[in-house]
Formats: structure tokens, sequence, C-alpha cells
């Protein structure tokens, strides 16, 4: 039988993919490194759980055994993602992750030649901003010859779940990338851009995504900027440690996101399309899940991916509320 193993099951966007996977009828392993957590989920849900840290790579290979997908939902990924790909190649498993986090997708064209030699697909990033900005981004590169740059932005609503803020204070850097002729690059974090999320003109700041990788691999666009809007509380100050898990089921439900591509041809034209969606983890866990259905399903090709490449340009509009217009 083929089963999804996902890892960092307890966590607050990871509990919901493992509700939205049990749903879809997929048969679930969850794992982690929290024996307690685990114990309490498997007995809730009657699943399968394994415990195992990532220092030791015997000790992986044992808990992977009969797992055909591995969804690493454990943050933050620059702790998680090398141990966990490097296994998922070594015994030859489809890795996906939802990680916002630059790391994984590094990691992956690292791992991308060795990954096509073992038959192995690496889809970070299968949930999240990043199948939102992708899809986008085809949709606007379709309807432009020759495009030559383009620029997304994400407008953030509602507040943040612990992991994320964690994930998000840890790797943060002082230096702010875009692509430019095809090579990141650094750029001023000041320079702000305004952006219409569909009720006028908001400004945002400057931000490397995830997307400066997944959006080049996908459309080839040499010039690629990301940006952020947070209309939210903004990021959480204190002692991170204390938040909440994450928003709850009636704060998503009221804070909906919008992202926005702008992009540019060799002559100067312009078009714009615009994605409206539900709340950012909700999306994650939704799209997360159905993309380890659909990959358990075969739905599946070596080496690194992104989800629009091998979902295709509508895959966000699958999930949820999701539309995608031009503007």
């Amino acid at each position: 039988m083929k089963t999804l193993m996902i890892y960092g099951a307890t966590g607050y966007t990871g509990s919901m993919i493992v509700q939205h996977a049990l749903d879809s009828g997929i048969p679930v392993t969850i794992a982690g490194r929290n024996e307690d957590k685990l114990v309490a989920m498997a007995s809730e849900l009657n699943l399968p759980y394994k415990v195992f840290s990532l220092e030791n790579p015997s000790e992986i290979n044992e808990a992977l055994a009969n797992v055909t997908v591995l969804l690493n939902c454990a943050g933050p990924f620059a702790y998680t993602a090398d141990a966990l790909i490097n296994a998922a190649v070594r015994n030859k498993i489809h890795y996906l992750d939802i990680a916002a986090e630059q790391d994984s997708y590094r990691l992956a064209e690292a791992y991308d030649e060795d990954a096509s030699a073992a038959g192995v697909m690496l889809l970070p990033g299968c949930g999240g901003s990043v199948a939102m900005l992708g899809c986008l981004a085809v949709h606007a590169a379709e309807r432009i010859k020759y495009p030559v740059s383009i620029s997304l932005a994400l407008n953030v609503a509602g507040s943040m779940s612990r992991g994320s803020a964690v994930s998000a204070m840890e790797n943060l850097s002082p230096e702010c990338l875009i692509r430019l002729n095809g090579q990141l690059v650094p750029k001023d974090p000041g320079e702000l851009r305004s952006f219409d999320f569909g009720s006028g003109a908001r400004e945002c700041f400057p931000v490397t995504l995830p997307d400066l990788v997944t959006v080049w691999k996908t459309t080839g666009i040499p010039d690629i900027s990301t940006f952020v809007h947070v209309s939210g509380i903004g990021f959480p100050q204190g002692d991170l440690s204390t938040l909440p898990d994450g928003p709850s089921a009636k704060e998503r439900e009221s804070s909906r996101y919008q992202a926005v591509a702008e992009i540019v041809d060799a002559e100067g034209k312009t078009v714009k399309m615009l994605l409206d969606t539900v709340n950012g983890y909700s999306f994650t866990a939704i799209a997360a899940a159905e993309a380890a259905r659909r990959v358990l399903a075969g739905d599946a090709k070596p080496g690194f991916q992104t989800p629009a490449d091998l979902f295709g340009k509508h895959f966000a509009e699958t999930i949820a509320d999701t539309r995608i217009t031009q503007l």
C-alpha cells in the first residue's frame, strides 16, 4: 500500500494537513520528535506513528521503511530540510514540504541531480505562497509575449502561527534579494512599492521569498522581485514561545489572502493579475494534502519540481475558494 508520512504532524499546520489528508482517504503515518504529542494524536485518530529525530541517518532510514511520500511540516526548515531531503533521495521516497524559507529550495536545487538519478521528486512548497504565486506567475506570463520582468506581491492577512513566527525570526536575513538577469543579487530593503490587491494601493516592502527560485525555474523570466504587505497585526514581538499555536478557524475565515503579479515585456507592455484566496494557513493545509494525494496517485517527476510546473497553472484555483483574474 502506498503511504504518506507527515513529519511534524502535531504542529499547527501539520495537524490541519493530517485532517485534510484523512478526509481525502489517504493512508497516513504521522511522525515527529515529540512522542507525547504523537501518541495523543495517534490515539485520537487511530493512526500509526513514528518517533525519530534527524541526527541519525540509520534511524531515519528505519522510520521511512514502506513510506512512498514524505511530507515535511517541521519548521524551522533550516533544521529539518537537509536531513529529510537527503534521506528521501537515499531511500527513493518523494519529498514534499510547506517551507516558506529559501533553505528548502536552494537544497532542492543542490540535490536535483542526485534526486533525478534516484527517480525521486523534490517538491518543496507544495502549499502556501509558492503554489499561489507560482500559478499566478504562469497565468500572467502566458498573457504576454517575451516577458522580461515580473513583480510579485503577497498580502498577508491575520495573525501568524507560533511556528511561522519562530521560523521567520530564525531565518531573518539582513540581505534582501531580487533576481536580475537570472542571478540573485542584493536589493535595498527600503525601496517600497505600491500594489493594489483589490481595495486600493498598499505599500509593500521587498522580501526574499522562495519564489525568486521557483518562479525562475517555472517561467525562466530573468528579472524577478518579491514583496509583502502585512494587513494583519504585523510581526509578533516579545517572547514568541508564549504565542498561541495559530489563528482560530474563525480568524482564518475573516482573513483572506491576495497576491498580485505585474509582468512586463521587452517593449514595456504590462499585464497585471490578481489572486484572491482563503487565509494562507487554510490554503497551505488544503493544498499540501491535495499535492500529496496527487503524488501518491503517481503524479510525479524526478528531480526538483514546482507546484505550477507539476500540477499546472490551475492548481491554485482547485484549492478552496481561489480565483485568479486579470486587472
